[in-house]
């Protein structure tokens, strides 16, 4: 389904796994144990009338509707990329900080639509709903938008198509979802601009990381995928049957674009996989080339020889762009071979394996 963040499960997200596995257990404990959810119920009225201000710490973490918890989980999914890019310790102090953020806009937001509308808000969506929805201000920044395919000529579909959409059915959801969705918005861009320096006011410490490191990553880091190692190093005949099939593919690919460069008209290919609809470089790559000089025939000969795929090897920019967005340096620099260092194209090939 989310193909921005490519194939590589939980690999180097640890804090992503935990988050996963604890707020889904403790949703699914608190369904199939209802006395206790009016512990975790995000009540304002009891936090600013009554001083529970506990209820911000319950209230704000574990999700009490199921479908609330499956929305935010896809998404926390996807953002994990943001985790292998910067690091278990900045990603932890991004959600850390707005989380404190969002709790502060929480209480403005629901004064400010108090005096201006005349009504009160008693409670809102309990779980860790703003800081998911922060996590939309570096996504939007700083995932590039790759074109995937189009709905009657007119609707583009990117690779962020589905992560807006799962976004939008969380904020229609609950009848103040907008509210938490605003706050996490505001809370997200402020700590990512790092306006007022939040980023050094709010931040998880270095001794906090190491004793993390030492003792929940253990439990909740994953395996290297088995892609990534050799073939002969105890990988089952199907694992090698699906890496030879992998190769293949990508040898077609490679072949296919060898083709576009020779043919000045390109012939829609069979197959189930219309990979000239899938890159659209492909097609237009040679419609901006400047028109070709008269050259006298005994270099006319000479030009023809030349190779028609540049050979020159990745810049060292183009592999870190690739690598920080999760995909592993080998697989990089295969796909980059294969587009003729193009780096939309090579995005691409990554993200559709």
């Amino acid at each position: 389904m989310f193909t921005t963040t490519g194939s590589r499960g939980l690999y180097k997200a640890p804090l992503s796994k935990s988050l996963l596995l604890v707020l889904n257990g403790l949703t699914v404990m608190l369904t199939l144990l209802p006395l206790y959810q009016h512990m975790f119920e995000y009540n304002l009225q009891a936090i600013t009338q009554h001083n529970q201000f506990w209820r911000f710490l319950c209230g704000r973490i574990v999700c009490l509707d199921i479908k609330d918890s499956f929305c935010s989980s896809l998404l926390i999914y996807n953002f994990r990329i943001f985790e292998r890019r910067f690091g278990t310790r900045k990603f932890a102090s991004f959600l850390l900080g707005t989380w404190f953020l969002s709790a502060l806009m929480d209480v403005l937001l629901t004064q400010a639509f108090q005096f201006l509308f005349d009504y009160e808000v008693e409670e809102l969506p309990a779980g860790m709903l703003a800081p998911v929805f922060s996590l939309f201000v570096p996504f939007y920044k700083s995932i590039p938008k790759m074109p995937v395919t189009q709905i009657l000529g007119q609707i583009h579909i990117t690779n962020k198509s589905l992560v807006y959409i799962v976004g939008l059915q969380l904020l229609t959801s609950s009848p103040f979802m907008w509210l938490l969705a605003v706050s996490g918005l505001i809370s997200g861009a402020l700590y990512h601009f790092n306006v007022l320096k939040m980023q050094k006011l709010v931040f998880v410490p270095v001794w906090v990381s190491r004793l993390g490191r030492c003792t929940l990553e253990p439990i909740f880091s994953s395996k290297q995928p088995v892609s990534e190692t050799p073939i002969g190093m105890g990988a089952t005949l199907d694992l090698q049957r699906q890496q030879r099939m992998d190769m293949l593919d990508q040898q077609l690919l490679f072949a296919q674009y060898n083709e576009a460069r020779r043919n000045t008209r390109l012939q829609p290919q069979g197959g189930l996989l219309q990979w000239t609809r899938l890159f659209p470089s492909l097609r237009h790559r040679g419609q901006n080339q400047p028109v070709a000089q008269p050259q006298p025939q005994g270099q006319a000969h000479a030009s023809t020889q030349q190779p028609l795929v540049d050979n020159s090897p990745a810049s060292e920019e183009q592999v870190a762009r690739l690598v920080e967005m999760g995909f592993s340096r080998i697989d990089a620099l295969e796909a980059l071979r294969a587009s003729n260092n193009d780096i939309n194209m090579a995005t691409n090939f990554l993200l559709q394996h």
